[in-house]
C-alpha cells in the first residue's frame, strides 16, 4: 500500500464513498484507501457533487492515479481520476454532442444505463447479432453489471458531470461494439479507442500504462494488430457519447458498426475468466 504526503489537508479515499474533509495539518500520511468528509461549501450543483478547489482536485488525482496505477480494477480510484483531470476533454465532447442532433437529446433527456431502466427480457428475446443480445451476451460472459459505475462527485458543472457520468455507462457497450471482452488486453484496446474519441487523460494514462501489465504475447497482439486498429477507429468514428444506445437494442451491430464508421476487431477475444473479472463489480443472473 503506497503512502503519499500531503501538506495543509488530510485527503482519504474509500471504494465506498468520496468525500472531502479540510482541516489543517502540518504533513500527513495518506494512503490509497482513504475515506473523504464533505465539504461544508458543498454548493448542491447536481446529488451528491462535492466542491473542491484546484489544489484539492490536484491532491485527488495524484492519490487516486497511484492507487489506480497499483490496482487498475480500483474503478473507484479510476473515477476519481477522470473528473479531477478530464474538464477540458468532457468540454469538447460536450460541444460535440450539443452539435449532433441525436447528442442533443441525450443531453437533454439525460437517460441512464442501469438495470433499473433495462428491458432485459425484451433484449434476450432478440436474435443474435442484434447489438441488445450482444450487450447483454458481453455482460452474462463478462460477469458485470452496469449497476457498478460510480455517481459523479466531483466535476464542477452540472451537464459535464452528466457528460462523464455517460461516458463511464457507455465505457461496457463500447465493448460490445468494438468486440472486446474485460480481460486486461481487452481493456487496453478499449482504452486506446477511448484515449482518441475523447481525449480524456485518465483514458490517455490508462492506454500508455496499461500495456505494462500484459505479456509478450498480448503485447505483439496489441501493437501489430489491436492497438492500431483501435486507435484509427476512436479517430475517425463518429461521437460515441452522441448515440443514444438504448433506441438502438434491435438494430444489428453490423449496421451500427457501419454507421458509426468502426471497422470490426481484428483480432477475436473472448472471456476466458469465469471469475468476477472487474473485482468490484457483482453479477447478476439476467435470465431470471
Amino acid at each position: 500500500m503506497s503512502t503519499v504526503l500531503i501538506t495543509g489537508y488530510v485527503i482519504s479515499i474509500s471504494t465506498s464513498a468520496l468525500y472531502l474533509c479540510l482541516f489543517p495539518v502540518c504533513v500527513h500520511q495518506v494512503h490509497s484507501s482513504i475515506s473523504v468528509c464533505a465539504d461544508s461549501r458543498y454548493d448542491g450543483l447536481y446529488p451528491g457533487h462535492i466542491h473542491t478547489t484546484p489544489f484539492q482536485k490536484a491532491m485527488l488525482a495524484v492519490g487516486s492515479g497511484v492507487a489506480a496505477l497499483q490496482d487498475p480494477y480500483r474503478h473507484d480510484m479510476v473515477a476519481v481520476l477522470g473528473e479531477t483531470t478530464g474538464r477540458l476533454a468532457l468540454m469538447n465532447i460536450r460541444d460535440k454532442m450539443r452539435n449532433d442532433p441525436e447528442g442533443y437529446t441525450i443531453l437533454t433527456e439525460r437517460p441512464r444505463i442501469r438495470l433499473s431502466t433495462l428491458d432485459l427480457k425484451e433484449m434476450a428475446s432478440l436474435p443474435d447479432g442484434s447489438f441488445g443480445r450482444e450487450y447483454l451476451r458481453f455482460l452474462e460472459e463478462n460477469l458485470v453489471t452496469p449497476d457498478s459505475r460510480a455517481d459523479v462527485k466531483f466535476v464542477d458543472d452540472e451537464e459535464l458531470a452528466y457528460v462523464m457520468q455517460r461516458y463511464r455507462e457507455v465505457h461496457d457497450l463500447l465493448h460490445t461494439l468494438l468486440g472486446m471482452p474485460t480481460n486486461m488486453l481487452g481493456e487496453v484496446a478499449v482504452k486506446w479507442f477511448e484515449a482518441a474519441q475523447t481525449g480524456l487523460p485518465m483514458c490517455a494514462l490508462g492506454a500508455v500504462l496499461g500495456p505494462l501489465r500484459l505479456n509478450a504475447r498480448r503485447l505483439q497482439s496489441l501493437f501489430t494488430s489491436l492497438g492500431p486498429w483501435a486507435l484509427q477507429n476512436g479517430h475517425r468514428s463518429r461521437c460515441v457519447l452522441s448515440i443514444f444506445f438504448e433506441r438502438r437494442w434491435a438494430q444489428s451491430i453490423e449496421d451500427l458498426r457501419k454507421e458509426l464508421n468502426i471497422e470490426p476487431p481484428p483480432v477475436i477475444l473472448t472471456a476466458t475468466n469465469r471469475r468476477n473479472i472487474r473485482g468490484t463489480r457483482k453479477f447478476y443472473n439476467f435470465q431470471t
